[in-house]
């Protein structure tokens, strides 16, 4: 038993080192090429772990290969496009000014309801006002509305705001992240300032974010109203 466990975690730790090298996507972006990858490195790993007999070097060494080969895979795509396409295929455009093109849906074997699916996955339920609808390459569907079937803009209705970053989460459970404040420019003493400025007492706090302009909103571990602050010094 002691055995399958040590197999079982040297095999985990190279399945995530694979992964994480292979890059992060989520399962339904992987390109044809990297799905495979994937599915033969799960298949693989598992076969030491189910019959001891089996050397760990025998599960370890095609994986390795495995993602040598997509490192390399992706190096070619990346440099050749017509490699790319050949591999991973093109984008194909399956509305266009709100005509469906029936051909495109029999060469992707998109059937109606798989169609209509997409675009309710993209909040558009009349085919009439979209403007362009594509299929990428990963199987994902992307949706252009007619300008004027689509939200306007700010800039549209003569609106105009500065841009500004999200706020970051500054401190988590009691705990400051540093990172973050580096980010915004700000330091630790400066946290600490405006908290103690409310009289909350850093492990008392569960989340607590800021952005550039100073805006920060601060919720206790005991609950509560939370905190906002405005333009605090940071």
């Amino acid at each position: 038993m002691f055995v399958v466990l040590i197999r079982s975690l040297i095999l985990y730790i190279l399945v995530i080192f694979a992964v994480r090298l292979m890059g992060k996507r989520q399962l339904g972006e992987l390109q044809p090429s990297e799905l495979v990858i994937t599915i033969l490195i799960s298949n693989i790993a598992t076969l030491p772990i189910e019959d001891v007999n089996i050397p760990v070097i025998v599960g370890v060494t095609p994986i390795l290969a495995l993602v040598c080969f997509e490192v390399l895979m992706s190096g070619l795509t990346l440099k050749f496009p017509k490699f790319r396409r050949l591999v991973s295929g093109s984008p194909k455009i399956i509305i266009h000014n709100g005509i469906v093109d029936q051909k495109v849906m029999n060469e992707l074997r998109f059937s109606v309801d798989d169609l209509v699916s997409a675009m309710r996955g993209k909040d558009v339920f009349d085919i009439s006002k979209v403007q362009f609808a594509i299929v990428e390459t990963n199987g994902s569907f992307s949706v252009m509305k007619k300008r004027e079937d689509d939200m306007p803009k700010l800039s549209d209705i003569g609106i105009y705001v500065q841009n500004s970053d999200p706020p970051q989460l500054i401190v988590a459970d009691g705990k400051m992240i540093t990172p973050a404040i580096d980010f915004l420019g700000s330091s630790t003493e400066a946290v600490r300032k405006v908290l103690s400025g409310i009289g909350v007492k850093l492990e008392q706090v569960m989340i607590m974010t800021a952005d550039s302009g100073g805006k920060c909103y601060i919720a206790r571990k005991s609950g509560g109203s939370p905190y906002i602050i405005e333009g605090a010094k940071l």
